[in-house]
């Protein structure tokens, strides 16, 4: 390994290492909290630094141990990191001041972050699955940081349940990948798949990867914790939002090589992330409060993100969860904002669409994206998904039914127009950047898709059109379908703990053998 491979591996692994003194500095308790706070700081602005200069170099180098490797996706991500990780730990410095146990948050915080970077450059199945656990236990430590609010107790528990069988699958898909293949390399594991395909361990093992990711991604039946999350500080709903529940889109496209075969594995990504993305999405109309509201919206996303992965479709997985951690990381440290846009927008009686709009709205949605496309000659994804984008996006050309002149509909709709070509152009020029993946579409399961989306489209042509007769929809949605409540039940029967707070934790206060055993 020559001197360019060598600094590239320090510089490399230099974010994890700097993440990990910033939570040993926690435990000096000469240090003061304002003194924790600028060393993690300036430790934060110095890990940002070394992931640039990492971007800058190229991600091209040899593996860095045999067990870490970078990628130019990876090296992109771990810049996103460390960037939202600086802007948190700055914004957490102010937001908790006067607070107690900040010691424990920073320590939480800096872990965190240090096991990302790990998980980001892990090409071995033991680090993956040691980092992907170390991130679940540290980040526990922060939806906890107020213990007693029962809620957050509830929400840390069952995101405990689904951690840990999300470990037992991923053991499992480790034992079947590393026996088939005699080595828990990943380069390993892509090489021989390469050569000899997928047997019937391996087909299993892409199974147990995909069904770990969907209990640690929050997706429905087990999104209550994401929900209820919302008792922890703000700063931790954006580090959480904007980035730890983002992982599992990013093993998905680290097992693209594995899932490009794995039939069975897709068919599942496929159903429960079209079944999250349109159910949450449906339960999101319905909500009032803004926190709540974008919890919704990120269990929605993670639903998207991971029917793209289950399509093939790594860039444009790969580019949402970049767009999705830099809007939730936003929209949670704008929440302010937010609420007095909210308050803004109440004041203005809601104008309903023209009929006819929402009929030709798609149609010029769609028209629109392929003409784009076409123009473009770049045949970025296939001409399906091109029909889910232009449903998406056709809301921007719905028209108000409330009386107007023919030019100013037609500005209306010009500007619809462009909105969603200035989007497809961006989408187009974001999809061509050097990240290192290859898509391999499924049009059988595209099509299924695309019917699951034409069903959501359809859904919200009602709401707008005949909101009474949704009635009792509107009730079931807004329970989220009683899913959680289910899942809820079923975990504190299996695994048992006292969420509820006595009243004097309630209160501040604690009995006196607690206090006598803390003294002894």
């Amino acid at each position: 390994m020559g001197v360019h491979e060598v600094l590239f591996s320090v510089v490399a692994v230099l974010p994890a290492a700097s993440m990990l003194v910033g939570a040993l500095l926690s435990s000096i308790r000469s240090l003061s909290v304002p003194t924790l706070w600028r060393s993690l700081i300036a430790l934060c602005v110095g890990a940002l630094l070394a992931t640039c200069f990492t971007l800058w170099a190229g991600a091209d180098a040899a593996p860095l141990s045999g067990v870490l490797q970078a990628s130019p996706l990876t090296v992109v991500l771990a810049v996103l990191v460390q960037l939202l990780g600086l802007v948190i730990t700055a914004f957490s410095a102010r937001y908790l001041q006067g607070e107690a146990g900040q010691r424990r948050y920073i320590a939480a915080l800096a872990s965190v972050l240090a096991t990302v970077h790990v998980l980001l450059l892990a090409d071995h199945w033991l680090v993956l699955i040691a980092a992907w656990l170390l991130v679940g236990i540290a980040l526990e430590q922060l939806l906890c940081f107020y213990p007693n609010r029962p809620f957050a107790r509830l929400a840390a528990h069952k995101k405990q349940i689904a951690d840990r069988a999300a470990d037992a699958l991923l053991v499992g898909a480790a034992a079947l990948a590393w026996g088939e293949v005699g080595s828990g390399s990943l380069s390993d594991l892509w090489a021989h798949v390469g050569r000899d395909g997928l047997s019937t361990a391996l087909q299993c093992s892409a199974v147990g990867v995909v069904l770990a990711v969907i209990l640690r991604t929050a997706l429905l039946p087990v999104h209550g914790w994401l929900i209820q999350v919302m008792e922890a500080p703000t700063p931790v709903s954006a580090l959480l939002h904007a980035g730890v529940v983002n992982l599992g889109g990013f093993v998905l496209i680290r097992f693209a090589p594995l899932l490009e075969q794995a039939s069975w594995a897709r068919t599942l990504l496929v159903v429960f992330g079209l079944g999250t993305a349109v159910l949450a999405g449906m339960v999101m109309l319905t909500r009032i409060s803004i926190k709540v509201r974008l919890a919704w919206s990120t269990v929605a996303q993670m639903g998207f993100m991971l029917l793209e992965c289950g399509l093939g479709l790594y860039t444009l997985a790969a580019l949402h969860l970049i767009g999705h951690s830099l809007y939730k990381a936003h929209a949670f440290l704008s929440a302010s904002t937010v609420v007095r846009q909210t308050r803004l927008q109440t004041m203005h009686v809601p104008v309903a669409p023209m009929a006819l709009s929402l009929i030709l709205a798609p149609i010029a949605a769609i028209a629109t994206v392929l003409l784009i496309q076409g123009v473009s000659g770049q045949p970025a994804w296939p001409w399906w998904w091109s029909t889910v984008l232009g449903l998406a996006w056709a809301p921007l050309l719905w028209l108000p039914v409330e009386h107007q002149s023919r030019r100013a509909l037609g500005w209306s709709a010009a500007s619809g127009v462009l909105m969603v070509a200035g989007l497809t152009g961006a989408a187009l020029l974001a999809h061509a950047l050097p990240l290192g993946l290859r898509d391999t579409p499924d049009h059988a399961l595209g099509l299924v898709a695309l019917l699951g989306m034409v069903a959501l489209y359809l859904g919200l042509v009602m709401l707008q059109q005949q909101p009474q007769t949704l009635r009792t929809w509107r009730r079931w949605s807004y329970a989220g379908f009683y899913v959680d409540e289910a899942y809820t039940r079923l975990a504190l029967q299996l695994w048992p703990t006292r969420w509820t707070v006595a009243p004097f934790e309630s209160a501040g206060q604690r009995p006196a053998a607690s206090l006598a055993a803390d003294a002894s």
